[in-house]
C-alpha cells in the first residue's frame, strides 16, 4: 500500500467515532446492521476514506427506524381520549458536520433539513463544541415549529470515541416506559420527584438519549446479591 494511501490519523479516529454512534443508536432500541458496528478500518477507509487517506465526513451521514421494542416502550398506555396512542418515537437522521466552527446557520439548516426530510429527530455530530447561540437555540429546538418533533442532540466527535456503556465500571442503564414507570411508582407509593435523579446531560444519560421526567432502572454487580438494581428520575 502507498503512503498517500494510508489511512490518516483523522479516519482512524473518525472510524472510531461512526462505531460508537452506531453502537449508541443500536442501544437505543434503533434498527442497525451487525456489520456496521463491527465494520474493520479497512472496510472503512475503502468505504468512507478519500485518494488523500482522510475521512469524507459528508458521506457517514445515515438515518435510523426504531425497532419494535423501541417503539412499544415509547408509546404512551391507552386512554379513553388516546385509545390508540401512537409511539413518541420515529425515523432518527444523524450527520457528521466537517465544519470546524457550527453555529446558528449551521443548525438552522440541518433542522430544516430534518423537516423536509419528515425525521422525528436528529443528531449532529461535530468537528468542536457549537457556539453559545447555538446552543441556545438547540434547547428549545424540539417545541419550535422550524425543528423536528423529536428535537435535535448534538454530540462533539471527541465524546464518542469510546462507548463509555463498554466501560467495567459503568453499570447498564435500562429506560422504563410509561407503563412500567407507572407500575413501579405505584408498587412503592411514590411520585416520579421523590426518585434519585439523574441529570439529562450525565453522560450514559445523553449517550441513552433519555429525556427529562423518564425514568432509567441501573443495574448494578453485587458480591452478595449478585446484581440489584436502583431507579433515577431524570432532570
Amino acid at each position: 500500500m502507498s503512503d498517500e494511501k494510508q489511512p490518516s490519523a483523522n479516519l482512524i479516529r473518525m472510524w472510531r467515532v461512526w462505531r460508537t454512534t452506531k453502537e449508541m443508536m443500536n442501544d437505543r432500541g434503533y434498527q442497525v446492521l451487525e456489520d456496521d458496528m463491527n465494520m474493520t478500518l479497512d472496510e472503512f477507509a475503502s468505504r468512507y476514506g478519500r485518494a488523500d487517506g482522510e475521512p469524507d465526513r459528508s458521506r457517514l451521514n445515515f438515518s435510523c427506524q426504531p425497532g419494535e421494542e423501541m417503539l412499544t416502550k415509547y408509546t404512551m398506555p391507552p386512554t379513553k381520549k388516546d385509545p390508540e396512542p401512537r409511539p413518541q418515537i420515529g425515523t432518527i437522521w444523524v450527520e457528521f458536520n466537517s465544519d470546524e466552527n457550527v453555529g446558528l446557520k449551521q443548525l438552522r439548516d440541518y433542522m430544516q433539513h430534518l423537516v423536509n426530510g419528515a425525521f422525528y429527530s436528529g443528531i449532529m455530530v461535530t468537528v468542536k463544541p457549537m457556539t453559545g447561540m447555538a446552543i441556545r437555540l438547540l434547547r428549545g429546538s424540539a417545541t419550535m415549529s422550524e425543528g423536528p418533533k423529536g428535537g435535535v442532540e448534538v454530540f462533539v466527535e471527541q465524546d464518542l470515541l469510546v462507548n463509555i456503556t463498554k466501560h467495567e465500571l459503568v453499570p447498564k442503564h435500562v429506560l422504563l416506559s410509561e407503563e412500567e414507570k407507572q407500575q413501579l411508582l405505584k408498587r412503592y407509593r411514590l411520585k416520579a420527584t421523590q426518585l434519585p435523579r439523574i441529570q439529562s446531560t450525565d453522560p450514559v444519560a445523553k449517550y441513552l438519549g433519555l429525556k427529562r421526567g423518564a425514568v432509567v432502572k441501573i443495574i448494578r454487580k453485587s458480591e452478595t446479591a449478585g446484581r440489584y438494581a436502583s431507579y433515577r428520575w431524570v432532570i
